[in-house]
């Protein structure tokens, strides 16, 4: 609402100065005595294109934080299951222990998880730059609240593993079995991860 009455302002108070300006070549004497309302109505339209020019960027930013509190809140649970996951991995491998290694149960088919990766909705770049998870099947839900096109890809020494599809102002999914160790998660638009819309999965 706050956006609709600044642009109404905005386009009202631009009109009214190619109109009062198209008048006063026409008409030599103009303004004239209606000097003062043609001053007050400048100001009303100024003033209130201010007034909701500033109560549209309150909005924004409350929408922000409300954006990144959400994110915030999904990262902390991520990261609070992931220890349980990894507990449950550490004693399957210690059941083995008596023969092989315990590192092969960690790899692919172990406990995963899911995690949650969302796009900044007014900039070119994720909400965070490290993520963290258990091996086997690993998720990355991925929000992008923007209108500009993003994806995730997770990558290994420079090759793709797998990726999202495409989106703007949507939600997408990318699964794929890991094994432990350090991978890249990135957007695949050109030009974005070399703004900085990269980061780095580490797979225990």
């Amino acid at each position: 609402m706050n956006e609709t009455l600044f642009y109404v302002f905005g386009i009202a108070l631009a009109i009214s100065a190619v109109v009062f300006s198209f008048i006063g070549l026409k008409v030599s004497n103009f303004p004239g005595r209606a000097f003062p309302l043609v001053i007050l109505w400048f100001l009303v339209l100024a003033g209130g294109a201010t007034t909701y020019s500033v109560l549209h960027a309150q909005d924004e930013q409350h929408h922000k934080e409300a954006e990144f509190e959400k994110a915030g809140k999904e990262i902390e649970k991520d990261e609070t299951s992931g220890p349980f996951e990894e507990e449950g991995g550490e004693e399957a491998g210690g059941a083995e222990e008596g023969g092989e290694e315990g590192e092969p149960e960690a790899g692919a088919g172990g406990a995963g998880g899911t995690l949650q990766l969302a796009a900044d909705p007014s900039a070119i770049a994720y909400d965070t730059d490290s993520l963290e998870s258990a091996a086997g099947e690993v998720t990355i839900d991925f929000t992008n609240p923007a209108p500009i096109e993003h994806d995730v890809a997770i990558e290994k020494d420079g090759k793709e593993i797998a990726a999202t599809e495409t989106i703007t102002e949507g939600e997408a999914e990318v699964k794929t079995d890991l094994e432990p160790g350090e991978y890249t998660f990135l957007c695949t638009v050109p030009g974005h991860a070399e703004a900085g819309m990269e980061g780095t999965l580490v797979v225990k």
